[in-house]
């Protein structure tokens, strides 16, 4: 009888992995950002009482090539923000992901590539900015995610390559030595998404 009940559990166990593999296709993703610019922890730690403050959102679509190995090319919408002592700084940007993952046990798979960013606008509250110096980087993913059927969930760190910085123009600042705001992107990301 424990035979039986073991076998029984681990076929089950092992049809539901199978199962839960997605194929390829095609379908929508969207969820939360934590928002970080400059240096990530350096944010988290300024704003640990007050975590919504860097909140953000995303939405987009995606499709997805392969079962065991994978590529999953994506194009996001994505809109952040940071609160900074002078200001909110918010910014609106589309991300085209370029991941390639594997399927590690069952449902759960791990993944990375880089991430393609065009800013599409920004904007700091109470205080006039100049222009971004690049509105085209690179940045890089990676983050480890769970399907089951055409249901997913993915938690990923996103961090931009170059840097990329923006001048506060304020008329407290002396022109000699205007302040630079860090506008590389360095943030933690969690997905939801639903395969058609």
């Amino acid at each position: 009888m424990r035979n039986l009940i073991i076998t029984s559990i681990t076929t089950l166990l092992f049809s539901t992995c199978i199962y839960a593999q997605t194929e390829s296709g095609f379908g929508f993703k969207g969820g939360l950002n934590y928002n970080g610019n400059g240096d990530y922890f350096e944010s988290i730690t300024n704003n640990y009482q007050n975590s919504d403050r860097n909140i953000g959102y995303h939405i987009g679509v995606f499709g997805k090539l392969g079962t065991k190995i994978y590529f999953r090319p994506e194009l996001v919408y994505t809109a952040t923000k940071s609160d900074y002592a002078a200001g909110t700084f918010e910014l609106k940007k589309l991300d085209a992901p370029l991941l390639v993952g594997i399927n590690i046990l069952g449902p759960f798979h791990i993944f990375g590539g880089p991430s393609l960013q065009y800013i599409v606008d920004s904007n700091f509250q109470n205080a006039t900015i100049g222009s971004i110096q690049d509105d085209f980087s690179i940045g890089l993913n990676f983050g480890i995610g769970f399907s089951l059927n055409k249901i997913g969930i993915d938690l990923r760190y996103e961090r931009g390559f170059n840097n990329n910085e923006a001048t506060i123009i304020n008329n407290n600042i002396s022109s000699l030595n205007p302040n630079r705001l860090d506008t590389r992107p360095e943030q933690l990301i969690l997905s939801l998404s639903v395969m058609l």
